[in-house]
């Protein structure tokens, strides 16, 4: 038979106040490095599916063009959501139709998450310029506000 009471238990060590101090520590250190880092992650998808959508937008505002004897006029977002259907979603970034006229236009895709703004506007030469204004910082807005 194994004795039992107080003498079973003078043998085993457990751990001292300090050393779980030091491990609590040593979890809250990593946690405060790893957080913010997964928190910008969280706004770079988010601008990536705005500027999927302006990229989406532009193909649908071409077709329109397309259809329409190469002329832009009367384009809205009705119209390129009936052209292109994965423009209606707008759980994570607002579509917006800018100036149109009859070679030019402009649409801007705006994250719901930072509010940042990813703008094509197709130039009366047709060219095609792609600016981005970032208001959140460590989103996918590069310095030189192109993309």
């Amino acid at each position: 038979m194994s004795p039992r009471g107080p003498s079973r238990l003078a043998g085993q060590d457990g751990f001292t106040l300090i050393e779980l101090l030091v491990v609590i520590l040593i979890i809250g250190i990593l946690a405060a490095i790893a957080i913010p880092s997964f928190l910008n992650q969280k706004g770079k998808a988010s601008d990536a599916a705005a500027k999927v959508q302006a990229r989406t937008a532009e193909t649908a505002a071409e077709t329109y063009s397309t259809d329409n004897n190469g002329f832009y006029e009367g384009m809205e977002i009705k119209a390129l959501q009936k052209i292109e259907p994965t423009l209606n979603d707008t759980s994570s970034a607002k579509l917006t139709i800018g100036t149109v006229t009859a070679t030019t236009y402009e649409v801007t895709s705006e994250t719901v998450a930072t509010k940042d703004k990813f703008t094509i506007k197709r130039l009366a030469n047709g060219e095609v310029e792609r600016t981005c204004v970032a208001v959140a910082t460590g989103g996918a807005c590069p310095a030189s506000k192109k993309w």
